[in-house]
């Protein structure tokens, strides 16, 4: 795990002391991301240089070092993230008479690319990963991402030179590069409280989408150019195969096949040379992955848990009896409030860009707290969007089946009366309720279905489930733009729709950019084995009906982890991890919130200061309940404000 960066000159006529000054400015922001080496790689003539910072991994010598260049010395390659299947990809490279110097996984990667061909190689490459490849025959620049974006890659222009980098502060810091705010970027990050692929806060930017490569050739370069990436994988295409070879066999079957598959999947991504352990909340995904580590490796396996009371949540009493049952070397680790509260101004940088969703505080401290034991850590993430968990799928059909039926202005006319109650009197008045308190945060989930019923098609529902402003509310000026478009490709059907938009966007822009960037902050590697591409097909060659029933969802995954955990330590419902930020903005972050909210800083960030006046009045006297829509916009002011 690590950064990389890079520079294409496309007028070629800098020295390569400025070419490498120019890099060495672009890796010093990426420090923490490797923080156990550094190297560079230039050829001026062509004006290519090519910059590293190292996590060490898989095969801690000189031999894993980058940048990499190919045993033909056609190629040479900068490599962030890890190749699950590098093993049985050095046997049949092998075979064919490539021979190895090292045990990293980049050299294998180098290796196929410089045989077989980037593509190629890609599609048999199992793993997370960004990475840049200089063909040296073409003087050609080939970029590419990961299947389902856990590894980020950014590019853009810094005068007439082509820029790339693991985070956009190495693109800020190269002369030239335009870092003013695009409005169309800023429109999508106050409606879905993350920056929406492929653009970027900055007009000068781009990120590459999951499962695309980019070209470029530096003999017909052309400074400001575009050129349009192309996607070699995608979820859609994935999702389309599994729904045309309909399962052969019983639900129990089903299980046992995708039991066998997530044991492998498990198994690849234990390989390491440094100290390793797992994430462990005591809900399903998180048990599962360390139910299959337990089972994979000899020796016993760390544990983690995060213990946060005052926060609103602490799951370590359900972690440690899961811990128990499986004979972990569990840990659990108190935070404060206090701890959390601090490390609030420290988002803006670590996240490059606004990100406006809240658990992105928790998962910063979960990490700072388990790199104090460990390098690598095996997490439960992409459960929901893999195997249908959200609950959005199950309420949201059933309510869309329903309401559609509806004349929309009757809809538009019920949906008045339903925002009428404030999130917090809902809120109150469910505890009030008789019998077992089932549904969490009710006051939020009653304004989602208001905006349901506004929803003139599945689509807008699907807008609805996410969105926490209209721009054309919170903006001054706002951009010509309408509902989102659905991601291409994907397959028909409000329920595989959502979860193919889940999939191709929510995932790789905001669940996974949560993830990497408050891990790479303290230098621990994140591996998620349930985001396996290979489950893709069997989960979508199923019917619908064996992942989701009335209760919710993942009734494969469940039956997979009674394996391994009695029900008794699992069946329980989930625990958000969202911090109590609506309380905090009446309380310890009053102060920092009011003095973002200043009028003229409102102003000058092409805001309405009007209505977050009376948005942020509501919230304080407690008639209303504004935290999410609050803090979306208290992060893109505090990202401005960040140095």
């Amino acid at each position: 795990m690590c950064g990389i960066a890079g520079v294409v000159d496309a007028n070629r006529d800098t020295p390569a002391p400025e070419l490498l000054a120019g890099l060495g400015r672009m890796v010093t922001t990426l420090v923490h991301r490797g923080p156990d080496a550094e190297g560079s790689w230039v050829d001026a003539e062509v004006g290519v240089a090519l910059g590293f910072r190292r996590l060490a991994i898989i095969d801690l010598t000189e031999t894993g070092a980058q940048p990499m260049r190919s045993a033909s010395g056609r190629w040479v390659v900068v490599f962030n993230g890890e190749l699950y299947s590098h093993r049985t990809m050095r046997a049949r490279l092998e075979a064919e008479g490539e021979r190895f110097r090292g045990r990293s996984d980049t050299e294998v990667l180098v290796a196929a690319i410089d045989r077989w061909g980037l593509r190629p190689a890609l599609e048999e490459a199992n793993g997370m990963f960004a990475l840049a490849a200089w063909d040296r025959a073409e003087r050609r620049l080939l970029l590419a991402r990961d299947r389902l974006g856990e590894k980020p890659l950014y590019y853009g222009w810094a005068g007439g030179r082509f820029v790339f980098a693991s985070e956009l502060a190495a693109l800020r810091a190269c002369p030239g590069f335009d870092d003013t705010v695009d409005d169309h970027a800023l429109a999508g990050y106050l409606r879905l409280t993350h920056v929406p692929a492929p653009r970027t806060i900055h007009r000068g930017a781009r990120t590459l989408p999951a499962g695309h490569l980019l070209e470029i050739r530096a003999n017909s370069l052309r400074p400001g150019e575009w050129p349009p990436p192309t996607q070699w994988w995608s979820p859609g295409r994935a999702m389309a195969e599994g729904l045309a070879s309909p399962f052969a066999g019983s639900i129990d079957d089903a299980a046992e096949q995708a039991h066998a598959l997530l044991a492998d999947a498990v198994a690849i991504r234990l390989d390491s040379d440094v100290p390793l352990g797992c994430f462990l909340s005591g809900g399903l995904d998180s048990s599962l992955v360390t139910a299959l580590t337990v089972q994979a490796r000899a020796d016993p396996v760390r544990t983690f848990t995060v213990r946060m009371p005052e926060l609103g949540f602490d799951e370590s009493e359900d972690a440690a009896r899961v811990a128990t049952h499986l004979g972990t070397r569990h840990e659990t680790i108190d935070l404060t409030v206090a701890e959390a509260l601090a490390a609030v101004p420290r988002l803006p940088a670590m996240y490059g860009e606004p990100f406006g969703d809240p658990s992105a505080l928790p998962t910063a401290l979960v990490c700072s707290a388990a790199r104090r034991a460990a390098t690598v850590a095996l997490g439960g993430d992409g459960g929901d969007e893999m195997f249908l968990g959200y609950n959005r799928y199950v309420l949201g059909d059933r309510l869309w089946r329903r309401v559609r039926r509806v004349p929309l202005p009757l809809r538009a006319a019920a949906a008045r009366v339903v925002a009428l109650p404030s999130p917090a009197t809902v809120d109150r008045l469910a505890t009030l309720a008789p019998g077992p308190r089932r549904v969490r945060n009710p006051g939020d989930k009653l304004q989602k279905l208001a905006r349901v019923l506004r929803a003139p098609d599945g689509q807008a529902v699907g807008d609805a489930l996410v969105e926490e402003w209209r721009p054309e509310d919170i903006l001054a000026h706002p951009p010509a733009t309408g509902p989102s478009p659905p991601p291409p490709g994907g397959p028909s059907g409000f329920i595989p729709a959502l979860a193919h938009r889940d999939l191709a966007t929510t995932l790789p822009d905001q669940m996974l950019v949560k993830v990497d960037r408050a891990s790479m902050a303290v230098g621990l590697e994140v591996r998620s084995p349930l985001l396996d591409h290979r489950l893709l097909g069997l989960v979508w060659s199923m019917p619908l009906a064996w992942h989701l029933d009335q209760s919710g969802g993942k009734r494969v995954l469940r039956r997979v982890l009674l394996e391994h955990v009695p029900a008794g330590l699992v069946d329980r419902p989930k625990m958000g991890f969202d911090p109590p930020i609506g309380t905090w903005l009446r309380g310890p972050l009053r102060e920092w919130a009011s003095d973002l909210l200043h009028p003229a800083t409102v102003d000058a960030a092409g805001l309405r200061a009007d209505v977050l006046r009376e948005r942020w009045d509501e919230h304080q006297s407690g008639r209303r309940n504004h935290d999410y829509a609050l803090w979306t916009v208290l992060q893109y002011l505090a990202w401005r404000a960040s140095p």
